[in-house]
Formats: structure tokens, C-alpha cells, sequence
């Protein structure tokens, strides 16, 4: 599975959730249907649907997280000037209100 520039996750995150799909692996391995797996592991049947299909697909191993889809393209500089601008928050970008969108 891919998440773009690794999905905003940290190292932890990422094998926290590299560790529910393998679950769900095993799960779908024993006939458990969507809606439990989703129950189980407090996750949507949509991610449950997705994860079947690709674990129908490729087995487990389609399931292992294959990293960040491509390299961060901001530099360093540019990313300290995000991560201002972020913290600053939306209002002060010019939204009416603390949502980006």
C-alpha cells in the first residue's frame, strides 16, 4: 500500500498501520467478513474493501507497505516556510475559519 510523502505519518504510524492490514490479512485468511474486520480493528469497510481486493490481488505481501509514493520536492527552506505558514493557521492565511478548506 502507498500513502503520498508517506501519508503525514511518523515511523510509528506507519507500522502501527502496516500491523492492522496484515491483521486484516489474517482475518480475511479465516472468511471474516468486511463489516467485522472493520469492527475489529476501528477502521472503515471502505479501507477493509480496498485492503481485500488487494490482498485477493497480491496476497499479504500486497498489503506491506511499500513507503512514500516519491521524495519530498521542497527543500529544506522551503519546507521551514510550510511549517510557519501552517502553524500561523488558515485565519491567518485568509480563511474565515481555523479549516484549510
Amino acid at each position: 500500500m502507498r500513502y503520498a510523502t508517506g501519508g503525514g505519518l511518523t515511523a510509528e504510524d506507519r507500522d502501527r498501520r502496516e500491523r492492522i492490514r496484515q491483521e486484516a490479512a489474517h482475518l480475511f485468511e479465516q472468511g471474516v467478513s468486511n463489516r467485522e474486520v472493520a469492527a475489529g480493528l476501528r477502521v472503515t469497510e471502505r479501507s477493509v474493501e480496498r485492503w481485500r481486493r488487494v490482498w485477493k490481488a497480491g496476497g499479504v505481501a500486497g498489503l506491506r507497505s511499500r513507503g512514500p509514493t516519491s521524495r519530498c520536492r521542497l527543500d529544506e527552506e522551503q519546507l521551514r516556510a510550510l511549517e510557519a505558514v501552517l502553524d500561523r493557521g488558515p485565519a491567518a492565511s485568509g480563511w474565515v475559519d481555523e479549516r484549510w478548506t
